[in-house]
C-alpha cells in the first residue's frame, strides 16, 4: 500500500510540473511560427517583386521588395525575442551550471 501512495504522489508532482515546462516553452513556440510566418510572406513578395520586374513593373516590384524587407524585418524581430527568451531561461538557471 505503501507504495501504491508513492506512486501516484509521483504522478501528480509530474503532471503539475508538466504544464509549467509546456509554459516555458510556449514562447518559443510563438515565436518560431511568427518568424516563419513572415519568412513565408517575405518569400511571396520577393517572388511578386521578381515578377513584376520581368514583366517592366518597376514600380509595382519596388513596393513589393519593400514588403518583403519589412517582413523579413519583422521575422528578425521574433528570432531576436527568442534568443532573448533563452538567454533569460539560462541566466535564471544560472547558465547552465
Amino acid at each position: 500500500m505503501a507504495n501504491k501512495k508513492k506512486e501516484t504522489s509521483s504522478k501528480k508532482v509530474k503532471k503539475a510540473i508538466q504544464p509549467d515546462a509546456n509554459a516555458a516553452y510556449q514562447q518559443t513556440i510563438d515565436n518560431h511560427k511568427q518568424a516563419a510566418a513572415h519568412h513565408i510572406e517575405a518569400a511571396k513578395h520577393h517572388l511578386e517583386a521578381a515578377e513584376q520586374y520581368a514583366k517592366g513593373n518597376h514600380e509595382r516590384a519596388a513596393h513589393n521588395s519593400v514588403l518583403a524587407y519589412g517582413h523579413h524585418t519583422i521575422a528578425g524581430e521574433f528570432i531576436s525575442d527568442d534568443a532573448k527568451h533563452h538567454a533569460q531561461t539560462l541566466k535564471q538557471t544560472n547558465y547552465g551550471s
